[in-house]
This record gives C-alpha cells, sequence and structure tokens, in this order.
C-alpha cells in the first residue's frame, strides 16, 4: 500500500502537500501513520475547513430563495441581519488581515456577501419586512438601499485600514455584535409563534459550520477572540433552531 500512496500523480500529490504541509504529507499519506495525531488532527481541520467554506457558498442561497418567491422578508429582523452581517465581516477581515489560511475563514466572505443582499432585500421589501412589495413602495425604499451599500463599502474600507489593535476591538466587540444580531430574530419569532420566511437549512447550517469551526479553529488559528465568537454563535443559533422545531408549521 505505501509503494501506491509514495507514488501518487502530481495532481493529487501537490494539492495534499499545499494543504497539510510536507512533514504531515509524508507522514499519513506516504507512510500511513495514522497515529501521528498532530498531522491527523491537521487534516481533519483542513477538511472540515474546506467542506464549511462550500457550504458557506451556497449556505444563505435558500433563504434567498425563500425571500424571491414569496415576494416579502415576513419573519425576518432587519437589525438582526444587518448585525450579523457586521459580525461576519469584522471577523473576515480580521482574519485575512491575519494572514491565517482560507480555508478557516473562507465561509465568512461568502456568508458576509449573500447576508448584505439578503438585508438590501429586506429594505427593498418595505423596512419593516411585513408587507408585499408594490412598485410605488419599492421606488420609495431605492435610497435606503443605496444608502446600505455605501455603509457597507464604507466599513469594509475602514476595517481593511485601521491599526491591527484597533480592529482587534472591533473582532472581540463581534461577540456582543452576535448576541444582539439574535436577539431581534428570536423575539421576532416569539412575538409570531412562526419563523416566517427563516430558512430551516441555513440555520441548520450554521449550527454545524459553528460547532465544527470550533474545532478547525482550536487546531490552526489558537485564537481565543474567533473562538469565543464562534462559541456564542454556536449557543444563540442552537436557540433558533429549537425555535424553528416549537414553531414547525406555524
Amino acid at each position: 500500500m505505501t509503494a501506491i500512496t509514495r507514488n501518487l500523480p502530481s495532481f493529487i500529490k501537490d494539492p495534499a502537500v499545499g494543504l497539510i504541509g510536507p512533514r504531515c504529507y509524508v507522514s499519513l499519506i506516504e507512510n500511513l501513520h495514522l497515529s501521528d495525531v498532530v498531522c491527523l488532527k491537521l487534516a481533519i481541520s483542513k477538511g472540515l475547513g474546506i467542506a464549511i467554506v462550500l457550504g458557506g457558498a451556497v449556505m444563505k442561497v435558500p433563504q434567498l430563495l425563500l425571500i424571491l418567491r414569496a415576494k416579502h422578508a415576513k419573519g425576518l429582523s432587519l437589525p438582526a441581519f444587518a448585525l450579523e452581517t457586521l459580525a461576519y465581516l469584522i471577523t473576515l477581515i480580521y482574519a485575512y488581515r491575519n494572514a491565517y489560511p482560507f480555508s478557516t475563514y473562507g465561509e465568512n466572505f461568502f456568508l458576509t456577501i449573500q447576508n448584505v443582499v439578503i438585508t438590501l432585500l429586506i429594505i427593498y421589501l418595505l423596512p419593516s419586512g411585513q408587507s408585499h412589495l408594490t412598485t410605488k413602495r419599492a421606488r420609495s425604499n431605492s435610497p435606503a438601499v443605496a444608502m446600505a451599500g455605501v455603509i457597507a463599502i464604507f466599513t469594509t474600507y475602514i476595517l481593511l485600514t485601521i491599526p491591527m489593535n484597533m480592529l482587534q476591538l472591533f473582532q472581540l466587540g463581534t461577540v456582543p455584535i452576535s448576541l444582539f444580531s439574535k436577539i431581534p430574530q428570536i423575539s421576532e419569532n416569539y412575538r409570531n409563534q412562526s419563523t416566517g420566511q427563516l430558512s430551516v437549512f441555513a440555520v441548520t447550517s450554521q449550527i454545524f459550520g459553528c460547532a465544527a469551526r470550533l474545532f478547525t479553529t482550536a487546531t490552526e488559528m489558537g485564537d481565543s477572540l474567533v473562538f469565543a465568537g464562534f462559541a456564542l454563535a454556536l449557543v444563540l443559533n442552537l436557540a433558533l433552531g429549537w425555535q424553528i422545531w416549537m414553531y414547525w408549521g406555524q
């Protein structure tokens, strides 16, 4: 078996070496030393990271389709999505500027983009998110949509240019931001006794994604700020998952 694994074609070997490093490639792939705990944890972390990034690329697509199909955003909290988007953006830029491996934060890139679109849609479909879209009202919301887009671009620029010590404070701030981003949605669900247009797929994916991110963060980043953010996000997404189960069909 080792004779085969030591002669893998370059199109398989090169990406694997780039992913887990030469030492772990030799240990796990060429020598099949599955008892190498350090390299095994790294390989699992990389695999989970890639899966999470790929999942993040489509995680909020069902939520977008629900809104577009219904032509309203009933049950979705604008403050919740706006704050969640901010938390995603801060974590994305914090990880990027710290030069962490893309597999440890890549889903935040896709989730930020998707959340920006969802947030703009909620604004476009009336700020309250409770009524059906009409052409007249949609036009009246266009300036608010444009303003929200400008704010998103400006915020991104600020986060990319501020000193790292300030960015660390912002990253620390994602913990309360995550808390306050979920409370409006949880309250909205409780008040309506329904989760409205909230996507089951998106919430479920976030639960599993946050749980996996706790492992990849501890294994590859060792950053307590990022770890705390994912831990809180897991707890809050579990609360949303519980509400979906409680209000199913209502």
